[in-house]
């Protein structure tokens, strides 16, 4: 009785896999990144004949408006269209999500000498740039950026209906110093997709890569128990399209943190020189140490440039993959 029982006791026990492949490819990559937005998110409010126009009850920064007269609205030419529809009644009843519930307001649209006003401002979709940080051969999905696109008015996560990665190049580069992040500057291919985006989380944005991109290097996946404190590099694009290695000095590593696990220093002049530290659009790059792709760069410590935060790989393969 006792060796059926230990039996099945072996066979209950959970096995621990991994959905990710041990070998990825390395990214590095400058990235376009164009999002359509879940709804058409308002991002701030103007003055018409010194009020402020907002409803009742409110809308806020950061709703997303759905539907106008209970008419779908997915663009910005729809919701135009659909309000110009209304203007011989002077208001319109808005559909709008806030924290993922449903909500109406009614919203009066004044005659501003002649000229029909909503006193919103608003958004349909979101465009920028980031940097590939890996793509799995096994699956092709890929992840990029490390943490969540966040809409720059409303600091809220911009809710995904679409998006596509495509082809950019830098342009020129805004440097970094304190108090200041700086910026890479990029011109746009929208043509040239790379891939599709169906999640953004504050681990990064991930979809399924297409094609357009070669030369990718495979290269093993680093735990958190292999990352040491010390030397390592990162792969960044700083002009044109060519991924170039820096070099860096881990100087922290958090097991617990969410999004902030790495804490590391640029110690590369040629990069310091030409960025002042950690600047935007970085946000993506791999840090590479003993040969094992061991987290991602996200975050600029605004204070003091030269230093940043990464996170796990691991946390962020785990993320695309789920």
């Amino acid at each position: 009785m006792k060796k059926i029982i230990m039996f099945l006791c072996v066979l209950l026990m959970p096995i621990q896999t991994l959905a990710y492949s041990n070998y990825i490819y390395r990214g590095g990559n400058t990235l376009g990144i164009e999002i359509d937005c879940d709804g058409i998110l308002v991002v701030g409010f103007y003055q018409i004949k010194g009020e402020y126009n907002k409803g009742n009850p409110k809308l806020k920064v950061g709703d997303y408006i759905t539907k106008i007269n209970g008419t779908n609205v997915n663009s910005l030419d729809e919701l135009t269209e659909e309000i110009e529809k209304n203007v011989a009644n002077a208001k319109v009843e808005i559909t709008f999500k806030r924290d993922k519930k449903e909500m109406k307001t009614t919203l009066d649209l004044i005659n501003d000498n002649g000229i029909y006003k909503t006193g919103l401002y608003v958004k349909d979709s979101i465009t920028g740039i980031g940097t590939l940080t890996y793509i799995d051969p096994g699956t092709n999905i890929y992840g990029a950026l490390g943490h969540e696109v966040i809409e720059s008015n409303s600091k809220r996560l911009v809710e995904i209906k679409s998006g596509n990665i495509f082809r950019n190049t830098i342009v020129s580069i805004d440097k970094s110093m304190a108090g200041y992040a700086g910026s890479k500057n990029a011109k746009y291919f929208y043509n040239t997709i790379f891939g599709d985006i169906y999640k953004n989380t504050n681990h990064g944005i991930f979809g399924k890569y297409d094609k357009g991109l070669n030369d990718l290097k495979l290269v093993k996946v680093g735990k958190s128990s292999d990352i040491k404190i010390g030397p390592a590099n990162i792969y960044t694009v700083l002009e044109g399209e060519k991924v170039e290695e820096f070099s860096i000095n881990i100087t922290h590593i958090n097991e617990t943190s969410n999004t902030k696990n790495l804490t590391f220093e640029i110690t590369d002049k040629k990069l310091l020189e030409k960025t002042g530290g950690v600047i935007q659009g970085m946000s993506g790059s791999p840090i590479m140490q003993n040969n094992m792709i061991v987290g991602v760069v996200t975050h600029v410590i605004v204070d003091n440039p030269i230093t940043g935060y990464g996170l796990f790989i691991t946390t962020m393969l785990e993320e695309g993959e789920s």
